[in-house]
């Protein structure tokens, strides 16, 4: 066991600071170099960062955006989608999700979720289609992918568009494919606290359609398509270089990251699955455990524990969308949803990130079982 762990009061949700010191004179060298070439936004960096992901993900284009929020909203924004339509996704997750929906005027439809992965549940998704719905947001959640066979053969046979939510789940495969490549476009969040995460906001949409491409390219930065010539209203969703420097860097090492969230995960699951409801890996993707998200009806006792030894957990999330002030204009009720109602009471996330020891997931393992024990 490391001797800064030892030293440790708390074990966190997340350890930055840890991540930060083996590539610290990378970054140090990168932010240098930016600072004395004053290109500070939509420089090289960024052009670099859109081909490398692109590229990671088997696709043609990328492009980077102020935060992941911005990636599902412009994206939506350049699909047409808008007033009057409808848009299906899962009432569990971030509400962004759904957010990006609502802005562009379209109407979020839920559909509930399948307890064993807290994805949307596919087979619910053909019965709250209408002739208004014209895309779905997929949501891979916490790392885990959703179904995309079944998910990609409902939207053809409704010629609906699919967007992926890869927020949570950068380096996530769906049988060997890349989460982000499969639907008309991926969309990925690199908040600080994300599997390949920057040093503040930022976000990119990828996909192979070039018009796609196109439009959110120009909507990123005002429509402008010429030296203060715009070609419609746009946004400010501008990439700047020094996130971009810091996610070049860390994208080179996000498989080895992921794999070690992997091995953390796979030593809290061999511990805890006869004592609480883990996270469950189907054969035919890979999990890359944006959150260790275990389920209890005794969350709550869970996390005192936890609490009382130092260890730190979160609930994520503790109240489903549907439920949520700001959508209540949607007009939903308690009881709409029930596996997202019951998920928000039992769900839990604990300490899953690269730099934990695996003598602290045992550590973490241990207080759990004796908790509900």
């Amino acid at each position: 066991m490391s001797e800064t762990y030892l030293n440790k009061d708390v074990i966190p949700m997340l350890d930055l600071k840890a991540q930060y010191m083996p590539i610290k004179e990378k970054i140090k060298s990168a932010l240098k170099e930016i600072i004395e070439s004053g290109q500070f936004v939509l420089g090289q960096n960024v052009c670099s960062l859109e081909e490398e992901i692109a590229a990671y993900h088997t696709v043609k284009h990328g492009v980077g955006l102020a935060s992941g929020t911005d990636s599902l909203h412009l994206c939506l924004k350049a699909l047409g989608i808008k007033r009057g339509d409808e848009v299906i996704t899962t009432p569990f997750t971030f509400i962004a999700s759904a957010e990006s929906i609502a802005y562009v005027g379209a109407t979020p439809v839920f559909v509930d979720i399948n307890r064993d992965t807290l994805n949307i549940n596919v087979s619910k998704i053909e019965e709250r289609i209408t002739k208004k719905t014209t895309a779905i947001v997929i949501v891979h959640l916490f790392g885990q992918p959703a179904d995309m066979t079944e998910i990609m053969e409902i939207a053809n046979k409704y010629n609906l568009y699919v967007i992926e939510d890869c927020a949570q789940a950068f380096g996530a495969k769906y049988k060997d494919i890349p989460v982000g490549s499969m639907g008309d476009a991926g969309c990925f969040s690199f908040y600080p606290s994300k599997n390949l995460g920057a040093y503040g906001d930022g976000g990119m949409m990828i996909s192979n359609n070039t018009d796609l491409y196109k439009k959110v390219m120009l909507l990123r930065n005002h429509g402008t398509v010429g030296p203060y010539e715009h070609s419609f209203l746009g946004y400010n969703s501008r990439l700047d270089e020094i996130q971009a420097a810091i996610l070049r860097i860390k994208l080179k090492q996000i498989d080895e990251y992921n794999q070690k969230r992997r091995n953390i995960a796979h030593i809290y699951t061999s511990i805890l699955s006869d004592s609480v409801f883990c996270p469950v890996e189907l054969p035919d993707r890979s999990h890359v455990y944006h959150q260790y998200t275990i389920q209890s009806p005794s969350r709550d006792i869970i996390k005192e524990a936890l609490s009382n030894n130092s260890v730190s957990s979160v609930v994520y999330y503790p109240l489903p969308l549907h439920l949520q002030q700001a959508f209540q204009y949607l007009h939903y009720t308690e009881g709409d949803f029930p596996v997202s109602e019951i998920a928000s009471r039992e769900v839990l996330s604990i300490p899953v990130y690269p730099e934990l020891e695996p003598e602290q997931a045992e550590h973490i393992a241990g207080i759990i079982r004796q908790a509900v024990t």
